[in-house]
């Protein structure tokens, strides 16, 4: 497909959301050696959602599908696919896309799990961008969805303190000229896998690694990547998109550490007024955190028509991507909902 006949592409609607339960950090200090003060001071988390006992990812990711839909009751017209980018779905087949797609009128539709772990949101937001320019489809749903805390061992210290449950979900589609999607970085390096892993099949990675039977994570080793690879997948796909730090409105960064999204702020020389932070509420929800902070950007306002973005995500693989889009707010649920009671 040449330049000429490249349809430009970005989101077209948004939708997200969170389970009711609210976990405190204080609610860990009975069961392990911590305190909910040494909790915030090294990640920034106050508070987490955990799913109730019988929501699984295909029920939030559904609910967030769904809030889209209370936006934007068209917004689903022309999709042909959905990636649900997951690291602990319902099943391995059916994959939680089809669970989903079935579940909100798209059965029929291309559908599969994406596993890129925090980095899966954006990951897929650039294979729904190929699927569209190959021709394969005309729309695509990506869907970050994640119920962590049912794989999580919650007597661990090293993970369980961190991770909470959500989804969002985005519509991907043709936008006006000027609008959406610049460019991606996506990478990923095996040679971390035993730093951040989840079973599933063999009982060891590669070499021997004995993963065991829940998260595990080497959260030294994960700060120390993480910390280097969003300020280098920042700052290359600024370079491939013809754009400085200087040209972002706003950072939209995986929500895993406030001290690691601090230090990719102080790469790109941006204050932290120029970022959205919601770990504090949410914990790190992996896939669904960058639909959850874009979209309460949205909701608020703060995100607005025509400002320049820039996605960083990292995560289990270990992965990394970046990604840069000039945001456009032309259906309802792209709007700030001051936006949307003016125009009732």
């Amino acid at each position: 497909m040449s330049d000429l006949t490249r349809p430009q592409l970005g989101i077209t609607a948004l939708g997200s959301y969170v389970p009711d339960r609210t976990v405190p950090n204080s609610d860990f200090e009975a069961r392990m050696d911590t305190s909910a003060d040494w909790i915030e001071s090294r990640t920034g988390i106050r508070e987490r959602r955990f799913a109730a006992p019988e929501q699984y990812t295909s029920d939030v990711g559904v609910l967030a599908v769904r809030d889209l839909l209370d936006r934007d009751p068209q917004a689903l017209e022309g999709v042909d696919a959905v990636i649900c980018a997951t690291v602990s779905p319902d099943a391995l087949m059916p994959s939680t896309a089809a669970l989903i797609a079935m579940q909100v009128g798209l059965t029929g539709a291309a559908a599969f799990d994406l596993s890129a772990a925090c980095s899966g949101f954006v990951y897929g937001l650039s294979v729904a961008q190929g699927l569209i320019l190959a021709g394969t489809a005309r729309r695509v749903l990506v869907v970050g969805a994640e119920v962590l805390s049912k794989i999580v061992d919650q007597n661990d210290r090293n993970t369980a303190i961190l991770f909470g449950d959500g989804a969002g979900a985005a519509v991907v589609g043709p936008v006006p000229d000027g609008y959406g999607f610049q460019d991606f970085i996506m990478g990923a390096d095996g040679n971390g896998g035993s730093s951040l892993y989840l079973r599933c099949v063999a009982p060891t990675l590669p070499g021997g690694f004995n993963m065991g039977e829940s998260v595990g994570m080497n959260g030294r080793e994960v700060f120390k990547f993480a910390v280097r690879v969003l300020g280098e997948s920042g700052t290359q796909v600024l370079a491939k998109s013809g754009l400085t730090s200087a040209d972002v409105d706003w950072v939209i960064p995986h929500q895993a550490n406030v001290r690691i999204i601090e230090a990719a702020m102080e790469r790109f020389g941006l204050p932290m007024s120029r970022t959205i932070v919601n770990l504090d509420r949410y914990g790190n929800t992996s896939s669904a955190t960058v639909p959850l902070v874009l979209h309460e950007g949205v909701r608020d306002g703060r995100i607005r028509d025509g400002q320049q973005l820039l996605f960083i995500a990292f995560g289990g693989g270990l992965s990394w991507v970046a990604g840069t889009m000039k945001w456009w707010a032309g259906t309802p649920s792209l709007q700030s909902e001051r936006h949307a009671e003016a125009a009732r």
